[in-house]
């Protein structure tokens, strides 16, 4: 169980920030760019709560919040060991094996796409795709960190799998509330 006393600690005065390990890393260290993404990415996904009524993809998508928490330590350990343990937070492959589930099932009765959808719609939709795109901001700042530090390749995957979700998600909610808003190459062309 964590426990926060004091919020503010003074340690990132200097313009550093701290590791589960105890270590430490420049706050414009790609490391904490991604990690911060990651936190960004959960954010959004709360905001789009706000809007969602569809109870299936609310528990859905409280479960990636906590799993998104799960990320951010898993991020924040260093190490070549990625096994999780009691103490180390690791991202398994159940975890994608669940989202992919989810994605297929969401997917069924989906039409197929006929063009690229706009980042709208209703039913929470439009907010869900917001936090999509900071998904994709996350998976590409991992990337990005993975070429300076050791990270769980099993995090990058699940960063992957989880902006596809969000994808299949926001067409799930749009499909019960209206329907994709569809992008209509040059329309307003004249």
């Amino acid at each position: 169980m964590v426990k926060l006393n004091k919020i503010y600690t003074r340690t990132g005065d200097a313009g550093e920030t701290g590791l589960v390990d105890g270590s430490r890393i420049r706050k414009d260290d790609p490391l904490a760019q991604a990690i911060g993404d990651v936190d960004e990415t959960n954010s959004a996904i709360g905001v789009a709560l706000q809007s969602i009524k569809d109870t299936a993809v609310t528990t859905m998508l409280g479960r990636i919040q906590n799993e998104l928490f799960d990320l951010g330590a898993d991020l924040a350990t260093p190490g070549a060991d990625f096994t999780p343990g009691e103490m180390t937070l690791r991202v398994v492959q159940s975890q994608i094996d669940r989202l992919e589930s989810e994605i297929d099932l969401m997917n069924e009765d989906l039409d197929p796409l006929r063009s690229f959808i706009l980042p709208g719609g209703q039913g929470g939709s439009a907010p869900l795709h917001l936090a999509r795109a900071i998904a994709r901001r996350a998976e590409r700042s991992a990337v990005e960190a993975s070429q300076r530090h050791l990270l769980n390749p099993l995090a990058l995957i699940y960063l992957n799998r989880l902006s596809d979700h969000l994808f299949v998600a926001c067409r799930y909610l749009a499909r019960i509330s209206g329907g994709d808003v569809l992008w209509k190459p040059g329309a307003t062309r004249t």
